[in-house]
């Protein structure tokens, strides 16, 4: 079942098996604690080597599996493969902690038998713990035996630790008259405000699209998206997004030159928006999702400034929680944000309700802005009225249960 949107239709229950020659699975392994109670080793794998791009955390403290990807990747361009595990980052665990995610490439390299270079690695979870690799290897045995073109829903709930609900999403384009498709899924609930990517990210697509040409779409799309969202002001160790393309759908090799190359980009970031959007709304305790629109930006960069600041900002979050209709909390992160920004122009909207206009509070009804405050999502809209540029980010409110949450993580 497809709902046509402009030119890019929405594959319902759609994930990272929704392309053409891609399987996955994700199965109960015991990682954190020995007792199988959840899915917490995933793998996908193609058919065929894949064109591939990635994004890391700008974090100088990185963990094992993304060093072990991001070096394959860089000798290759290429993989066939990715394996994850929840429960455990694999990160601050030295020598020992590289030759893990190394084992875990070579195990998951020996059971589809392809090239260990071709295998991505990705770990999520409690940092400073050693991999229980005797459970990671009995965990990617029986997920290599499990594989199927339905297991995208599966390889999506492997990979969640505290997130509170599976994040997984597809499109198909029609590009030279062929079907190619785009599907993903996602994790991240805490420890979110990337800065090159975000949490983890799987991508997958059936087009055929040059390397260079895809990696440089990624990190585009990436700024757009990814990095537009925050939970907790927090950059995590193990921060990546992969995108694989295995050229399966049949069409001419996509690049910048290719007529409908831009349908493609769009499509692209179609995925990875709303995979960043379902981060934010599932963020630790959250209970509505925080949009910031901001516009009449001297460039896009400040635009993005503004509206990352404000949904980064505790007391703007915590406002929204409390559904506390107090528009100086905007202004304060507004004047913050290291863009340039005349405080005599500022207008400020609370959803459908203005709450300040040329940087001065008007007359509203305060009943009507608790109420869009009790909205999901809650929608921001700034006006600079310093030039023409605009752009977006996302967040979510904090609530008593983040501190819950995080107060008890490890137990």
């Amino acid at each position: 079942m497809l709902k046509t949107e402009k030119k890019i239709q929405v594959v319902e229950n759609g994930g990272v098996t929704a392309p053409k020659g891609y399987k996955a699975a994700g199965v109960p392994a015991g990682i954190k604690n020995g007792k199988k109670e959840k899915k917490d080793v995933a793998v996908l794998v193609s058919e065929v080597p894949a064109a591939a791009a990635g994004v890391y955390t700008t974090n100088a403290v990185q963990a094992a599996p993304l060093l072990v990807t991001k070096a394959s990747l860089e000798k290759t361009g290429l993989l066939q493969a990715v394996v994850v595990n929840s429960g455990n980052a694999n990160a601050c665990t030295g020598e020992q902690g590289i030759k893990d995610a190394e084992e875990m490439q070579e195990l998951t390299a020996k059971v589809f038998q392809i090239d260990k270079e071709l295998v991505g690695v990705a770990s999520t979870g409690v940092i400073g713990v050693l991999l229980p690799m005797d459970r990671i290897s009995e965990g990617i045995a029986e997920a290599s035996r499990k594989v199927s073109g339905d297991g995208g829903v599966d390889f999506a709930r492997a990979i969640m630790t505290t997130d509170l609900v599976k994040k997984e999403v597809a499109v198909q384009v029609e590009i030279e008259g062929k079907v190619v498709t785009i599907g993903g899924a996602g994790k991240g609930s805490g420890m979110i405000h990337p800065n090159m990517a975000t949490m983890l990210g799987f991508i997958t697509t059936d087009a055929a699209i040059e390397q260079a040409a895809l990696q440089a779409a990624l990190r585009q799309i990436t700024n757009r998206t990814f990095n537009r969202i925050t939970v907790d002001g927090d950059t995590s160790t193990n921060d990546m997004v992969l995108v694989l393309a295995n050229g399966q759908a049949g069409n001419d090799t996509l690049n910048p030159g290719h007529e409908e190359w831009p349908l493609f980009v769009e499509a692209l970031e179609y995925v990875a928006l709303h995979l960043a959007k379902a981060i934010a709304r599932d963020g630790e305790g959250a209970t509505r999702l925080i949009v910031a629109e901001v516009c009449g930006a001297r460039s896009e960069e400040d635009a993005e400034k503004v509206a990352k600041t404000i949904v980064g900002s505790s007391l703007v979050k915590t406002a929204v929680f409390g559904a506390d209709a107090n528009w100086g909390r905007l202004m304060m992160a507004v004047g913050r944000s290291g863009a340039e920004v005349d405080p005599n122009r500022v207008d400020i909207w609370i959803g459908s309700i203005q709450v300040a206009a040329n940087g001065m509070g008007m007359e509203y009804d305060e009943a009507e802005a608790t109420l869009e405050l009790q909205k999901d999502p809650v929608v921001f809209k700034v006006n600079l009225n310093v030039g023409h540029a605009d752009a977006t980010a996302y967040g979510c409110d904090l609530t008593y249960e983040y501190v819950k949450i995080n107060g008890s993580y490890r137990t």
